[in-house]
């Protein structure tokens, strides 16, 4: 399983660039003026994972399969979106269908580059976007209550729950506080997570900076980091413009690229990396001689529930699985030497899987 990040802001801010660059496509067309995205694009990109490499050359891996992660461009949206306003209404359903939200932030000065309020102010811009997602929740919410009066007259369960959980948000909302900021009961996660609220969605704010503050960021995006600190959201600072320049580079002339200005990564690892902490997920893989194999899964997920991730039928019918601690693999020189070291165990169906376990499952078919 990967995870779908939806790409969000204000018009002109750098969002298709920043998708341009993250999938190595043209496929968004970047243009200097507002709506240019007219329909969500959607780019699937590999997640990097040097430790990938590693497993494969020591077992000698025919290919190499990484996990993958979900970009979807979705068109600038402005003041009075939630009433429609651009083209709001048609891409506020959009963000609905994403696991989180990377707010894409114009954090650099250009007088060539409209910006549709005529100035550069990123938390400002926030504010607007996080304004026009709440008023859609709260329509959204009144709506959904008028049409469940009916259900929970006659006492049924799920209505009353999912009654009691949107009064819940209602009130957050009208309080100036998104959704996600509701505590909420473990036994109503589910329940919560599909009523599918637009200020629900964990929320990554990406500052676009110009090229000269990529590695250190600049004033706007230290005022967007400590914002996203009061929140409990999380921040990261990337240079579209450097992005775009390094997707049409190789590998080698990328990391020299890099090197000349002191940046230790391309964005696009800064970006995934943040966006596997948003939303509490970690990886494990599977090797062999034909394949070296990345699978991603949420933190705290079960050694049955890992192995659904391949296949419904290795979780239906787990026995056990065999694992072994990647620095294990590594130092051991593979699987027969952490064997003969003793450090591959025998786990059941309670262990609970930890981020770079080189697994092998056993199951009835």
């Amino acid at each position: 399983m990967g995870f779908k990040m939806g790409i969000v802001g204000m018009p002109n801010v750098g969002k298709s660039t920043l998708f341009n660059a993250l999938t190595r496509t043209a496929a968004a067309q970047a243009a200097n003026f507002p709506f240019c995205t007219i329909e969500p694009n959607v780019g699937d990109v590999a997640v990097p994972d040097k430790r990938l490499d590693t497993l494969a050359s020591i077992a000698g891996s025919k290919q190499i399969i990484p996990t993958r992660m979900t970009f979807v461009d979705i068109a600038g949206l402005v003041k009075g979106a939630s009433r429609g306003e651009g083209l709001g209404n048609q891409f506020l359903a959009n963000i609905r269908e994403t696991d989180a939200i990377a707010h894409v932030l114009r954090c650099f000065e250009d007088d060539d580059v409209t910006h549709v309020d005529g100035r550069v102010d990123p938390v400002a811009d926030a504010e607007t976007i996080e304004t026009e997602l709440m008023l859609a929740d709260i329509e959204s919410i009144e709506k959904r209550l008028q049409g469940l009066t009916r259900k929970v007259r006659g006492g049924d369960k799920d209505a009353v729950q999912q009654e009691r959980l949107l009064k819940a948000a209602l009130v957050a909302l009208e309080d100036g506080r998104p959704a996600r900021m509701v505590d909420i009961d473990p036994d109503d996660a589910k329940a919560w997570k599909m009523l599918q609220l637009l200020t629900t969605k964990p929320i990554l704010y990406v500052c676009n900076v110009d090229e000269g503050s990529a590695a250190t960021g600049n004033e706007f995006s230290a005022k967007v980091a400590a914002m996203a600190e009061a929140q409990g959201a999380a921040s990261v600072v990337i240079s579209a413009a450097i992005e775009e320049e390094i997707s049409q580079l190789d590998a080698e002339e990328a990391e020299v690229f890099l090197e000349d200005l002191s940046l230790e990564e391309p964005g696009l690892d800064r970006l995934i990396k943040a966006g596997y902490e948003l939303l509490k997920l970690e990886t494990y893989f599977t090797v062999g001689p034909k394949e070296a194999r990345a699978w991603t899964i949420r933190n705290g997920t079960l050694a049955p529930q890992a192995a659904g991730v391949i296949h419904g039928d290795f979780e239906r019918g787990f026995i056990r699985a065999e694992t072994i601690a990647y620095d294990d693999f590594v130092t051991l020189k593979g699987e027969s030497g952490a064997k003969e070291a003793g450090k591959m165990r025998v786990e059941g169906k309670a262990y609970t899987v930890k981020d770079g376990d080189v697994l092998h499952f056993l199951f009835n078919a």
